[in-house]
C-alpha cells in the first residue's frame, strides 16, 4: 500500500492499496478490492479484509459506495452491507473506527483529512464527477462536520495520466463549454480529433480553487504501471473480459 506525509496523523489511517499482497489470480492478481467485478467473491472479501485489518478496522467496518460518477456525497456514521450501500462518489465521517474508501481502476481518488477536527472524507473522482463538483461538494460536506478549509489536506492518489488518457473532440468540448480555461489540461493527440487529457491537473486546479490548505499529488499512473496497478483502459485496449479494482481508503482511529 501507498501512503502521504500529508496525511499522517496519530489519529489517523489510510491507504492507497496496490494490486500487490492479496489472494486473487490471473487478471484479478493479487489485491483485488471489486465486489462488481467477477472475481471469486470469497477472494474479494479475503482482500477486503486483509485491508481492512492494514487500517486497524473491523472486515465489516471498510466501507464503500455504489459509485455512480456523481457529485454526490454521503455522511457515513455506521458501516453498511454492499446490498444497501448508498449511490454516490464521495463519504466523508467523523466516527471512529469505520474506514471509508473509494473504487478505482484508472478514475482519481482523493483522500482528505482535517486531523485537528478529526473529519475525514474519499472521493472517487473520473472525469465526470470532477467535472460537476464531486471535489467541492467533498470540502463543504466536511465542512459541515467541523471541518475548515484552512486545515484539510488533500491527496490525489494512482490515477490514468496524460501521455495515456486520449479522448475525442468531442470530450474536448464538453469541458471548454463548461469553461474556456479548460483548454490547458489538453494536449495534441497522434490521431487527428483526440487530445491528451490531464485528469490529475484538472483535479488539482478544483482543489486549489476549493481554497484547502493542502494538495499533494503522488504522481503515479495506473495505466503505465501495470505491475502495481489495475487499469480499466488497459484492460480495454487488451480486449479482456475484466479487471480488478483498487480501493483507496481512510480512517480515524480512537
Amino acid at each position: 500500500m501507498i501512503q502521504s506525509p500529508s496525511l499522517t496523523s496519530p489519529n489517523i489511517r489510510h491507504a492507497f492499496f496496490t494490486r500487490e499482497g492479496g489472494v486473487s489470480e490471473g487478471i484479478y492478481a493479487s489485491l483485488n478490492g471489486g465486489i462488481g467485478s467477477r472475481d471469486a467473491p470469497e477472494k474479494v472479501r479475503e482482500n477486503r479484509a486483509r485491508m481492512a485489518a492494514s487500517l486497524s478496522v473491523a472486515p465489516t467496518h471498510l466501507v464503500s459506495c455504489y459509485q455512480i460518477h456523481s457529485p454526490d456525497v454521503i455522511v457515513a456514521t455506521e458501516p453498511w452491507t454492499r446490498e444497501a450501500a448508498p449511490r454516490a462518489d464521495a463519504i466523508v465521517t467523523t466516527t471512529p473506527g469505520l474506514a471509508i474508501g473509494v473504487s478505482t481502476a484508472d478514475c482519481g481518488p482523493i483522500l482528505f483529512a482535517d486531523a485537528e477536527a478529526r473529519v475525514i472524507g474519499a472521493a472517487h473522482a473520473g472525469w465526470k464527477g470532477a467535472l460537476t463538483g464531486v471535489l467541492e461538494a467533498t470540502v463543504a460536506a466536511m465542512e459541515k462536520l467541523g471541518a475548515a478549509r484552512a486545515r484539510i489536506s488533500a491527496v490525489v492518489g494512482p490515477l490514468i495520466r496524460q501521455a495515456n488518457y486520449e479522448v475525442g473532440d468531442e470530450f474536448v468540448d464538453r469541458f471548454t463549454a463548461a469553461d474556456m480555461a479548460n483548454e490547458q489540461f489538453f494536449a495534441p493527440a497522434a490521431r487527428p480529433g483526440h487530445a491528451m487529457f490531464d485528469l490529475p491537473g484538472y483535479i488539482r486546479s478544483r482543489l486549489e480553487r476549493a481554497e484547502i490548505a493542502g494538495i499533494e499529488d503522488l504522481g503515479l499512473c495506473t495505466y503505465a504501471d501495470e505491475a502495481r496497478f489495475f487499469s480499466y483502459r488497459r484492460t480495454t485496449h487488451r480486449g479482456e473480459a475484466d479487471y480488478g479494482r483498487h480501493i483507496n481508503a481512510i480512517a480515524l482511529i480512537s
